[in-house]
């Protein structure tokens, strides 16, 4: 059994509070914030000052659950009746989990059924701020992505309550979305985001089982929004070079009057070196890029104090929190590029020991650790295409297929393919998880040498070619025959023609034995005297594999 109440609680007595007694028991009589005059009764606090006994206006129900332990559950009800009947409720569920008809996880998930979803949605994202994978937190990015999602779908589907998600609904709902022109990539964000919550439910006893575990992805494959493509070899070495000239042209561009247009502008020197600086920092990000083939991101992450650049073997060292799988790796550095890389920390090292001698600070000796590689712009697409633009490369190629910042990796795939480098080498290049993502994905077959590849097979003579060809890989000149292989014996008869007849052959076994006796190519007459015409083997018809004797019929001379 169980029973209803009112829960007290204490609050503090309001300044302007009066207090009295009334027939021995303390009041205070005060107004609230909507200027309402209110009288509560006062208790004494554990400091010993008064303070106010307010008593709740809806109804909790106490009761022992299933598993023995005592509950109280607010039902809601200001009514007592209203309230008796929430308690009984309870206490069925109680008795049903007692006896076995129900389980205890499955009373569990009862409970949560009428709470609004927007509010287990909060507990979810709460859940993924205090998450970690690989020892590493969700960054925040991420999880403002999840919650945009999630919340973009359950808002769109009409979800209001767990019990409301619906796979159907789900399906609908990217259906349309394709229909309106939303891209697969998008749509499976929008879909592992509410997956992902469903399996938070049920591990936390929410859902009894996950409504959509069988939705399905959209197909990617069949529907990519931007193919890339890899950069030609000509093609980087253009790209790398407007890279560095562009800032300073562009500067010098005349934009008004008669000469408009015209290379002429005069500009300071602090200017030139500025420009000269900010292109080599953007070749240098470009040529960083595809000898690394590091993510934009990835390489905006890299700081000073994560280089090592005097070693035999240079390398720098990407954070797991700032790398796409949060593993943290060691990515190598080719020589030239890390004698680009000390010459850039000579240069910024320069202008920061410039910098403090006119402010009158001491002068550094080195950069401070944390400083970051390279000023990656967000908008370094944009840069990307005007650098293209102003070297003559297209966008987009007669294919379709287009060129932009991730299209660096495509690069660098392709060119280790064509190299000759192992494909299980090229994966760790690129960190990829699969072979299949380096070598299909990641790899343009347009620049591949597949003639080249074709010629690496061995020569295949044909006619008069293939007896030069075999005498000169046995060392001799001795002339090769078949005749050994079709010379006809006492009990073979002769081959005319490249095959035999395997008509005839058959034919030849259900003709009378005698007969070999007049075949007129028989050239063993010692051999085929040691035979009478029932002795001899039966001949067989193997084209132009040599023939076996049979050994039916055969009887020794002794």
């Amino acid at each position: 059994m169980g029973t209803v109440f009112r829960k007290s609680y204490t609050k503090s007595l309001p300044s302007a509070a009066e207090l009295f007694t009334r027939q021995g028991e303390r009041f205070a009589r005060f107004k609230d914030r909507r200027g309402k005059t209110r009288t509560e009764k006062v208790t004494t606090g554990k400091d010993g000052s008064p303070r106010l006994l307010i008593e709740a206006e809806s109804f909790t129900a106490k009761y022992r659950d299933g598993n023995g332990i005592v509950r109280e559950v607010a039902t809601g009800c200001r009514d007592v009746t209203a309230a008796r009947n929430v308690l009984a409720e309870l206490t069925k569920r109680a008795e049903n989990v007692k006896s076995g008809i129900t389980t205890a996880a499955l009373d569990t998930v009862i409970d949560h059924q009428g709470t609004p979803i927007s509010k287990h949605v909060d507990a979810y994202l709460t859940f993924l701020d205090t998450k970690t994978i690989h020892g590493q937190k969700v960054s925040n990015a991420q999880q403002e992505n999840v919650a945009r999602n999630l919340r973009r779908l359950v808002a769109e589907c009409r979800f209001e309550k767990l019990a409301q998600i619906d796979r159907s609904a789900v399906e609908s709902w990217m259906k349309r979305k394709e229909a309106e022109g939303m891209g697969a990539r998008t749509r499976n964000t929008h879909r592992a985001a509410i997956v992902a919550f469903a399996n938070w439910c049920v591990e936390t006893r929410r859902l009894a089982v996950n409504p959509l575990i069988r939705l399905c992805k959209a197909d990617e494959k069949s529907d990519c929004r931007r193919q890339r493509r890899a950069l030609t070899e000509q093609e980087l070495v253009a790209l790398l070079d407007v890279a560095q000239r562009r800032p300073l042209l562009d500067a010098m561009i005349i934009r008004r009057g008669k000469r408009k247009g015209e290379v002429a502008a005069k500009l300071r020197p602090q200017t030139v070196a500025r420009l000269k600086a900010l292109g080599r920092e953007r070749g240098l990000i470009y040529k960083g890029l595809v000898l690394t083939g590091l993510r934009k991101g990835e390489l905006a992450s890299l700081t000073i104090g994560q280089l090592e650049l005097e070693g035999p073997t240079p390398y720098a060292v990407l954070r797991a929190a700032d790398e796409k799988n949060r593993q943290g790796s060691k990515i190598p550095l080719r020589a030239d590029l890390a004698t680009d890389l000390r010459e850039w920390l000579a240069y910024q090292l320069a202008i920061v020991k410039e910098a403090a001698r006119k402010r009158g600070e001491p002068v550094p000796t080195r950069l401070s650790a944390d400083t970051l590689l390279f000023n990656v712009p967000t908008a370094l697409v944009l840069i990307l295409n005007r650098d293209m633009k102003m070297a003559g490369i297209p966008k987009v190629d007669e294919r379709g297929r287009t060129i932009d910042v991730h299209a660096l990796r495509h690069t660098i795939g392709t060119h280790l393919s064509k190299a000759g480098v192992a494909p299980r080498t090229a994966q760790a290049v690129l960190r990829h998880s699969t072979l299949d993502l380096t070598m299909n994905t990641y790899t343009d077959p347009r620049l591949l040498d597949v003639a080249g590849a074709l010629d690496t097979l061995p020569d295949l003579p044909l006619g008069d070619k293939f007896q030069a060809e075999r005498q000169r890989m046995t060392g001799t000149c001795a002339v090769v025959s078949l005749a050994p292989m079709l010379a006809p014996t006492s009990y073979k008869p002769c081959i005319t023609g490249a095959t035999a007849d395997k008509t005839a052959g058959r034919r030849a076994r259900t003709t009378d034995r005698g007969k070999h006796a007049e075949n007129p190519c028989r050239i063993n007459s010692k051999r085929s005297s040691s035979f009478s015409d029932n002795d001899r083997p039966q001949k067989r018809a193997m084209g132009l594999e040599p023939t076996t004797a049979s050994l039916e019929g055969w009887r020794s001379t002794n």
